[in-house]
């Protein structure tokens, strides 16, 4: 029941995550567009009287829009005034409920692998909430340093700090407890930046104005800039969201350099769209993306990998199946946490055995993958065995 109950609780809580992340990534994304495409308003009078900065037409469902921006407030405060701050509040929430049921109540499968790191369940946990922290307290003194003025050095020393934490990452926790914590440290930045800086920046602007004093333009352009870095860091962070379906990345030789390869690809096709907001796109940042995603996947590619030599019979293989895998993958599974077969792959019949042939040879034998941090201890031996059965023709008959 509690197998049960923990599934169910996964399906909520990645359904609310994805709402919520739509929500989030929606309105940044929009209010990235309008800043990009503002022109100088068509009305000069009411430009002066109202102090505006700039304005965008748009034609969307049937209706014309007119959206302006204040240089830094209107002359009073309209009612309502709509804030943008739950969703960022309600994606981080959602995504740290998760990360606490799936990588932290279920640690020993998802988080731990002993043969990268032997760590035990609170020292894990403990360790993961760290680089949470840690990666929020960095890059927030690093921006209210004088690097923060410089945003082509800032980036850099972005660069190699989340290059460092990735390979640390990969260094402590399974492959996909990595990928997804180095994600949940650039989600944590993002949230972090609304809650810590934007907001606090926003209600001291509308204070102001509530008292009749001038509102310091510093608090508009500090939550702007923090803005700015939050819409580059979506696409990597989407990245880590999905990377756990694809045993390429996360089970990779060196996963945290393609972590950070698709991550860097990521911001570059990012950079290219805003490029185009503000005026002349510029292809090659796209092209720049493209390429890094192009060199990743020659990277990762399979080697051909050397022959098994000798003969495998099919009953040799169902007992390696029976033994290491059929414990998740079967309609009923027996491992504790599993209530279901993971990705609906079923290994406990011959007919399934023999229909799941391919995937399994990719997941047991080319990428190693499989069993999820090797919780059963497949040998390579057997591994060897299964390669052996696939290559001559993956038959159940002896």
């Amino acid at each position: 029941m509690e197998a049960y109950v923990v599934e169910w609780l996964g399906f909520l809580g990645r359904w609310f995550h994805m709402i919520a992340g739509i929500a989030w990534i929606g309105a940044s994304f929009y209010f990235i567009w309008l800043d990009g495409h503002l022109l100088p308003p068509r009305y000069a009078e009411e430009t002066q009287r109202l102090g505006l900065s700039g304005e965008v037409w748009a034609l969307h469902g049937g209706g014309f829009y007119r959206a302006q921006k204040f240089a830094v407030a209107p002359p009073e405060l309209p009612r309502p005034l709509h804030w943008f701050k739950w969703e960022a509040y309600t994606t981080w929430l959602s995504g740290m409920f998760l990360l606490g049921l799936v990588y932290y109540w279920g640690a020993e499968v998802y988080l731990v692998d002993r043969s990268i790191a032997d760590l035990g369940k609170p020292a894990a946990i403990a360790t993961g909430l760290a680089f949470l922290a840690g990666g929020w307290v960095a890059y927030d003194l690093l921006c209210r340093s004088p690097l923060g003025r410089r945003e082509g050095a800032l980036a850099t020393v972005m660069l190699v700090l989340c290059a460092l934490a990735a390979w640390a990452l990969t260094h402590l926790f399974s492959g996909r407890g990595a990928t997804i914590h180095f994600g949940a440290m650039l989600g944590t930045i993002m949230a972090a930046n609304v809650f810590f800086v934007i907001m606090p920046g926003q209600r001291e602007m509308v204070k102001a104005k509530v008292e009749g004093r001038v509102p310091d333009p510093s608090h508009g352009a500090r939550g702007k800039q923090r803005s700015v870095h939050n819409t580059y860091f979506t696409l990597p962070v989407l990245f880590t969201m999905i990377s756990n379906h694809y045993a390429v990345f996360t089970g990779a030789k060196h996963a945290w350099a393609v972590l950070v390869a698709v991550s860097l690809a990521g911001v570059l096709i990012r950079l290219y769209f805003t490029s185009r907001h503000r005026g002349p796109a510029k292809p090659w940042l796209a092209g720049a993306g493209g390429a890094i995603l192009a060199a990743t996947f020659v990277a990762l590619m399979p080697r051909t990998a050397t022959v098994a030599t000798g003969e495998a019979t099919f009953a040799q293989v169902q007992r390696i199946v029976t033994e290491r895998c059929a414990g998740c993958h079967a309609a009923h599974p027996t491992f504790a946490g599993f209530a279901s077969a993971p990705k609906n792959v079923m290994l406990d019949t011959p007919e399934r055995i023999v229909a799941q042939a391919l995937p399994l040879h990719q997941q047991a034998v080319v990428l190693k993958a499989m069993p999820i941090g090797n919780l059963t201890q497949m040998t390579d031996e057997e591994r060897a065995t299964i390669d052996a059965w696939f290559r001559s023709g993956a038959r159940a008959s002896p």
